[in-house]
């Protein structure tokens, strides 16, 4: 059978990594293009729309930190990175950039299949059931749409924030004055096994969120640090 579902862009230059990933994301439905080098990965992007992009760090040519560069100067389409064990750099740099996960190779092809799941069904429109605005003194989160908005002066203005940012921002923002750990929210936001999950993840995404929001990010107004605990949201 066909696969019919969302459309992944894997870019590996390991003809056996392609071959696992799109083995297993195909048996989950997902249709799968394969490109195995970044100059590549650009050209088919420029005529093609994939919903996510499996994208691996180590490339020949152009690299994978540059091209999750260019694609999110220009989107906010879906990214997950994949790094060597080593490379822990190129992860931290990756999530700065605006990349929505990463796996650590080897890693779990299984693995791998469940975090691109847990990012599609974040920012499927199907999630759009029970959606509702969320108004704060400033700020405008609107979960249908999963547009935010922000007040300058008279005006407002669009926050351009990625899947994993948004769903960050709404876990807090749901539970005003609520205290999550970093592992409750790794749990809550990437949903996959602990055995995977970096709680610096957490405070890179949460930094991000910041630079977007925050007037000044060093003392933020709604995303607040608790030394010890966690972060809330402050309504």
């Amino acid at each position: 059978m066909v696969p019919t579902g969302p459309t992944v862009l894997v870019v590996d230059d390991e003809p056996m990594v392609r071959e696992v990933v799109a083995r297993y994301l195909e048996r989950d439905g997902f249709r799968v293009h394969e490109e195995d080098s970044g100059d590549g990965a650009l050209a088919w992007l420029a005529d093609h729309t994939p919903d996510l992009v499996v994208l691996d760090v180590m490339l020949p040519g152009l690299d994978g930190v540059s091209i999750l560069r260019r694609i999110r100067a220009e989107s906010t389409l879906p990214i997950i990175l994949l790094t060597a064990r080593a490379e822990e750099t190129d992860r931290v740099l990756g999530l700065e950039l605006g990349a929505d996960d990463y796996v650590v190779k080897p890693f779990s092809p299984r693995e791998l299949a469940a975090r691109v799941r847990s990012v599609l069904r974040r920012t499927s429109a199907s999630d759009a059931v029970g959606a509702e605005v969320l108004e704060f003194d400033g700020l405008q989160i609107d979960t249908a749409a999963r547009d935010v908005f922000v007040a300058d002066g008279l005006t407002r203005r669009p926050v351009r924030l990625t899947p994993k940012e948004f769903d960050l921002l709404l876990i807090l923002a749901r539970s005003p004055r609520q205290v999550f750990s970093r592992r409750q929210l790794l749990e809550a936001v990437w949903d996959s096994a602990p055995e995977y999950q970096d709680p610096a993840t957490v405070t890179v995404h949460l930094g991000r969120l910041r630079q977007k929001l925050e007037c000044d990010p060093n003392e933020p107004r709604w995303l607040t640090t608790v030394w010890g605990v966690g972060y809330r949201f402050e309504p």
